[in-house]
């Protein structure tokens, strides 16, 4: 097995876990399976035919096992708050890179706060909240900045067709809402604020053909935490389609279902983000399928550019940061349509 093709994926067996694996091997890379429940493991390689190496989060020993020979690690296992220190740790023992795909505002806070010194000091690289939720907003954003060095605000709106989450998202949605208090979170005048007042519904102007849509206002996602870790804006609110919102807080909604050959369910999205500095507006589009399944061609992308040298910096550092932002996206095209409105 060539170690520098080795990636190590906890959270293996996952449903975004899947998407992931399957992405890697796409892109020749040899993906070592891992995760906390052997059986579901086992499964997996078995059905796969890849190595499995079972790995606790309290057991650090079994970790180092995990990702003994390989070239970087996939955090894909949530609730984040849990395994993301732990993952770091192994990883920073190995010196590898690490990436993560989580969407838990608090743990992603906590990414970069307790491990932003050590890592630039090490020259190692950590690039937490390369998913859907976090590095697409933050690559969207950096891009629509172009030559701006900063904006007044940024917006990134979410148009999905709808939203039924996955038992993992409701496990880390549960753990967020435990660590804020109930209470909601923005991102304004530079600082996260929690607030206990009912978050404004209102009118986005999503782009053609979806046209004007009621959306949740600040339904607050990690792009608060990637956007203005290194670009100078004060406000980064996110939205919701009313629907989609809707359905990820009815504990009736099923999980995603897959239509097609590669496992991808039937829904859509569209991230609208629009940055704002004085009287002039920047935008970028994004349009695609399955906010899981795209996951995880970001994902493997940044590991691709990493192992690659294609890199902007080390430490802690959000995808618009360490990545070519426009680059990045324009290589997404198979899975993504992007347009641009500077």
């Amino acid at each position: 097995m060539d170690s520098d093709l080795t990636v190590a994926v906890f959270g293996a067996y996952g449903h975004t876990g899947r998407f992931v694996v399957a992405q890697l091997r796409d892109r020749g890379f040899v993906p070592v399976l891992s995760g906390r429940d052997p059986a579901k493991l086992e499964k997996a390689a078995s059905e796969s035919g890849l190595e499995a190496r079972p790995a606790s989060v309290d057991d650090p020993a079994s970790l180092d096992r995990a990702l003994a020979g390989a070239a970087a690690v996939i955090n894909c296992a949530g609730p984040f708050a849990a395994t993301a220190a732990p993952v770091i740790e192994a990883a920073l023992r190995a010196g590898i890179p690490y990436v993560d795909v989580a969407a838990e505002i608090e743990a992603n806070v906590d990414t970069f706060t307790n491990f932003a010194e050590r890592a630039r000091a090490t020259g190692a690289v950590i690039v937490p909240a390369m998913a859907f939720y976090g590095g697409l907003g933050d690559l969207l954003a950096t891009a629509a900045m172009g030559d701006w060095t900063a904006a007044d605000e940024a917006h990134v709106a979410y148009g999905l067709s709808g939203w039924h989450p996955t038992a993992g998202t409701r496990a880390s949605g549960v753990v967020s809402g435990e660590r804020r208090g109930g209470r909601r979170v923005r991102y304004a005048n530079g600082r996260l604020e929690y607030r206990d007042d009912k978050a404004p519904t209102l009118e986005w102007p999503f782009p053609d053909p979806m046209g004007p849509r009621a959306v949740i206002g600040e339904f607050t996602m990690a792009d608060v935490i990637t956007i203005p870790s290194h670009l100078s804006i004060p406000d980064v609110r996110t939205y919701m389609t009313v629907e989609a919102a809707r359905d990820l807080s009815d504990p009736d909604t099923p999980a995603p279902a897959p239509v097609d050959e590669h496992g991808r369910s039937a829904q859509t999205f569209l991230v609208d983000v629009v940055v704002r500095s004085g009287g002039a507006q920047r935008r970028a589009v994004a349009r695609g399928r399955d906010i899981y399944a795209i996951t995880a061609p970001l994902a493997v992308e940044a590991v691709d550019r990493i192992l690659t040298g294609r890199t902007r910096t080390v430490g802690v550092a959000s995808a618009g940061e360490i990545f070519d932002a426009l680059g990045f996206l324009h290589a997404l095209a198979p899975h993504l349509a992007l347009e641009l409105r500077r």
